[in-house]
């Protein structure tokens, strides 16, 4: 079988380093450091790391060209290694997610971003998986390419490495067990978390305010049957 490609989006350079824009860098780097890989070799135009991520062999790329125009780096690879848009897994952020979300989609189209709309020229599809690490939408009255270029807010920052780790983690799966599983482990989850804290919610607020807690209201119930003798 041939080498797995992972590609994390993100524009190169020390002045895109904190940007929500490179969240598809932070995998490729954390990925890199929990498996030993060192990504810093230039290749057709990406900086790249070869190894094994638990037991598949992988080439993790970042490409070393503007966002828009990651579509001929990645595809060179992909020939290159002579990989197929199946065995190749793209990280990217999506502002249609909230910031910390973390969700797995194999094919599809770009949905707006430029990244992935390059990708799609130069591969003539969108047939790969895709791990989406959300950033949210702008702030009302904020342009969305000033926003993805924008530095992370304190709030984000402290929950980064969380988010960043549980990407890393859904490429692993992808690798490891394929993409239904992970779409399974990582967005069916999500959905029955947040089922379990909606039925929470209501749990709470249908208890009535004239009414003692339940387990208030037990009490007097027990108290009541004493004294009857009961």
């Amino acid at each position: 079988m041939a080498r797995r490609i992972v590609v994390g989006l993100g524009n190169p350079g020390r002045r895109y380093t904190e940007t929500r824009h490179n969240a598809g860098f932070l995998v490729i780097d954390e990925l890199a450091r929990r498996w030993g890989i060192d990504c810093s070799k230039k290749q057709l135009g990406s900086e790249i790391g070869t190894g094994q991520v638990r037991d598949v062999q992988v080439v993790l790329v970042k490409p070393q060209q503007f966002m828009n125009r990651s579509g001929h780096p990645t595809r060179s690879l992909i020939g290159f290694y002579k990989a197929t848009q199946e065995e190749t897994v793209i990280v990217h952020d999506e502002v249609d997610l909230p910031f910390g979300t973390v969700r797995v989609k194999q094919g599809g189209g770009a949905g707006g971003h430029n990244g992935l709309k390059d990708l799609n020229r130069h591969l003539d599809s969108g047939d790969y998986t895709r791990v989406r690490v959300g950033v949210s939408r702008p702030p009302e009255g904020w342009d969305t390419a000033d926003y993805v270029l924008g530095k992370w807010n304190a709030e984000e920052r402290s929950r980064l490495e969380n988010t960043v780790a549980q990407a890393a983690d859904a490429v692993e799966e992808i690798l490891h067990e394929g993409p239904t599983a992970a779409m399974n482990k990582f967005n069916i989850r999500s959905k029955q978390q947040k089922a379990a804290d909606q039925s929470l919610d209501v749990a709470t607020e249908e208890e009535p305010e004239d009414q003692a807690p339940t387990s208030s209201r037990l009490s007097i119930q027990l108290q009541a049957l004493v004294a009857s003798g009961a």
